[in-house]
């Protein structure tokens, strides 16, 4: 279940996505970049990274520069909290660039804040009505803050429209200011390079094509029309992002969400 949250919290929140896994066995789970950060909040899942260390019940994560493994044992439910990606360091006051690929405790940024939002997940109730105080929660938070950066949702909102085919001499067209400059206001504000976030959006937009296309055999087609050179280029990309071809990816069957999969045990 996906759903948007008010046009009030639109500069901060892209969406929220609630999750529930009624089987009692283990997955393996994979996050990858899509450009965003977030919060996952849970009061019930048993879930271990690649080094087998267990993980908060409710994390942060910084912006992935490259997919993480995880898995679960055992029932969950949680709802995930998709940031913009300038939320860190708008909301608390936190360089995106120190915590990139990182997973950091929510009880170290907000305390015992989130503890009501667990207990209405433990206690199974109505998802939107979690969401619903949840917006509350992050409106009152943004209360105290200062808008985000007009000049980086420009930057955001133009790269997005472009679906990530610009080059770094045409951000400084568009923006007036140097490459160093922004790619040290990304650094800040972002977590990645601008060229890193436009790799991000344009296979986001290739998921997109794919996902929408009758012709699932088009790889090729699809791929020039997201703005590659060329398949291997695609291709490239696509196995250094998801750790996937295309092909492996189309075959997963239990997409959580467009950058949260199930894969198979190996």
């Amino acid at each position: 279940m996906q759903i948007s949250p008010p046009k009030q919290l639109a500069n901060y929140i892209k969406h929220y996505i609630f999750l529930e896994n009624p089987e009692d066995m283990i997955k393996n789970l994979r996050l990858f970049a899509d450009g965003n950060t977030g919060l996952i909040i849970s009061a019930d899942m048993n879930m271990r990274d690649r080094q087998d260390s267990n993980l908060p019940l409710s994390f942060f994560y910084g912006q992935p520069t490259q997919y993480k493994d995880l898995s679960t044992k055992g029932k969950f439910s949680l709802l995930a909290v998709v940031f913009q990606p300038y939320f860190f360091n708008l909301l608390f006051d936190v360089a995106a660039k120190d915590i990139k690929n990182e997973i950091v405790s929510a009880s170290d940024i907000l305390k015992d804040q989130l503890l009501p939002f667990q207990e209405k997940l433990d206690n199974k109730e109505d998802p939107q009505s979690i969401i619903a105080a949840l917006n509350t929660y992050f409106m009152k938070l943004i209360s105290t803050k200062n808008n985000p950066d007009s000049w980086l949702m420009k930057v955001q909102q133009y790269m997005l429209q472009n679906k990530g085919a610009l080059s770094l001499k045409e951000l400084e067209h568009f923006t007036g200011y140097s490459e160093r400059h922004i790619e040290r206001k990304f650094e800040e504000n972002i977590g990645i390079s601008p060229k890193k976030y436009s790799t991000i959006i344009r296979l986001h937009h290739f998921l997109s094509l794919m996902k929408n296309s009758t012709d699932q055999n088009s790889i090729a087609s699809l791929s020039y029309e997201a703005g590659y050179s060329d398949q291997s280029h695609l291709i490239r990309e696509f196995k250094n992002t998801i750790g996937l071809t295309p092909g492996q990816y189309l075959k997963t069957e239990n997409k959580l969400a467009v950058n949260f999969i199930e894969i198979p045990f190996t």
